[in-house]
C-alpha cells in the first residue's frame, strides 16, 4: 500500500485570453500547489483479494461519488489502458482510499490533484513506465488543471493546461482560503463568459510572461502579491453572488486583497507574516461560525 498527500492549488493569476474553435477557452495563469492536502491510499491487490470492481474508489466526502465517476477512478482505468498497450496481460485490480480536506467544487484542484496522484503512484508501482511527459498527455484527457498537478511546482499554465512550464520561485506566503459553502460549475462559469470584458486586460500579459517564465532560478523570488488577477471573477460573482458576498466580507474584516482561484468558488489572501495569518484565520472562524463556510491557513507548498 503506498499513502501519498495530494495538494491543492491556487490561480495567483488567470487570464482568459480567447475562445477556441471547438468551445473551450484558452487561458494564461500562474498556478501554485498549496500545504493543503487529501490524503490517499492505493493498494494494488494480490490475486487472492477481490474488490467488487477491479478498480475501486472509496472517498469519505459526501459530495464526492465513489466509483466510476469518480476522477480518481477514471485515471487508474486510463492508466491501466495504456499499460495494456505496452505490458499486455497485467490485470487492474487496485483499491484507492481518499481522505478529503480540499473542498469539492471549490476552485482548489482537489479532483485533479486526486487524478495526477493516482497516475503518479500506478505509475511508480509499475517500475516508471511511462515518462513525465506520457504522463502529462495522459493528464490532459483527465482535466485541464491534472497536468499542473503532475508537474507539480509553481508553473504559468496555457491554452487549455497542455502547456504547463516552471516558473520562477515565489516569495512564501501564508494564504487564508476561504470556501464560500457554495460549489461553482465551472462549465456554467466558462459557458456565460464574455470574452469583450476580458480582452481589455490583456495589453500587459507579455511582459508579465517573459518575468515568470525566465530560465528557472530558485534564487530569484517574485513577489506574486502584485499579479493577483482573474478574469472570471466576474461571471462567477453573477451566477453565484454568495461567492462575492463572501469576498466582501473577507475584505472587511481582514482589510486585506482578496482574489478568487480558478472559476470558483473558494478565495483567497496573503500574509507575510504568520502571527497576523493566524490572527486573521481566527477572526474568519468567528464571523463564519454556525454557517457553510469553510476556513483553512495554509502556505505555498515548498
Amino acid at each position: 500500500m503506498v499513502q501519498v498527500l495530494s495538494p491543492a492549488k491556487i490561480n495567483c493569476f488567470l487570464y482568459v485570453v480567447g475562445r477556441r474553435k471547438d468551445g473551450y477557452h484558452n487561458l494564461v495563469s500562474l498556478m501554485t500547489p498549496l500545504d493543503l492536502y487529501d490524503e490517499i491510499e492505493i493498494e494494488i491487490a494480490d490475486k487472492e483479494i477481490t474488490y467488487k470492481d477491479k478498480i475501486e474508489v472509496l472517498c469519505d466526502h459526501p459530495k464526492v461519488p465513489d466509483g466510476e465517476t469518480n476522477i480518481a477512478f477514471k485515471a487508474a482505468s486510463l492508466f491501466y489502458k495504456n499499460l495494456q498497450l505496452v505490458k499486455p496481460g497485467i490485470e487492474d485490480r487496485v483499491l484507492i482510499k481518499i481522505k478529503k480536506k480540499i473542498p469539492a467544487g471549490a476552485g482548489l484542484g482537489g479532483g485533479s490533484s486526486n487524478a495526477a496522484s493516482v497516475l503518479m503512484v500506478l505509475n511508480s508501482l509499475y517500475d516508471n513506465i511511462f515518462s513525465k511527459s506520457q504522463l502529462m498527455e495522459t493528464a490532459l484527457l483527465l482535466g485541464a488543471d491534472v497536468p499542473f498537478f503532475i508537474c507539480g511546482t509553481t508553473a504559468v499554465v496555457r491554452g487549455i493546461g497542455e502547456r504547463v512550464e516552471k516558473c520562477n520561485a515565489l516569495m512564501p506566503y501564508h494564504v487564508l482560503v476561504c470556501y464560500p459553502g457554495v460549489s461553482a460549475s465551472t462549465a456554467k462559469v466558462f459557458k456565460n463568459i464574455d470574452i469583450k470584458l476580458t480582452s481589455g486586460r490583456k495589453l500587459d500579459i507579455n511582459v508579465r510572461l517573459n518575468k515568470w517564465l525566465n530560465i528557472w532560478d530558485n534564487t530569484l523570488k517574485i513577489d506574486v502579491a502584485e499579479y493577483l488577477h482573474n478574469d472570471l471573477e466576474y461571471t462567477a460573482f453573477k451566477l453565484y453572488p454568495e461567492i462575492n458576498q463572501t469576498k466582501e466580507e473577507m475584505e472587511f474584516v481582514l482589510s486585506e486583497k482578496v482574489s478568487m482561484t480558478g472559476s470558483g468558488s473558494s478565495l483567497f489572501a496573503f500574509f507575510t507574516d504568520y502571527g497576523k495569518a493566524k490572527k486573521a484565520h481566527s477572526l474568519l472562524l468567528d464571523r463564519f461560525k454556525g454557517s457553510t463556510k469553510e476556513v483553512f491557513l495554509t502556505s505555498f507548498k515548498t
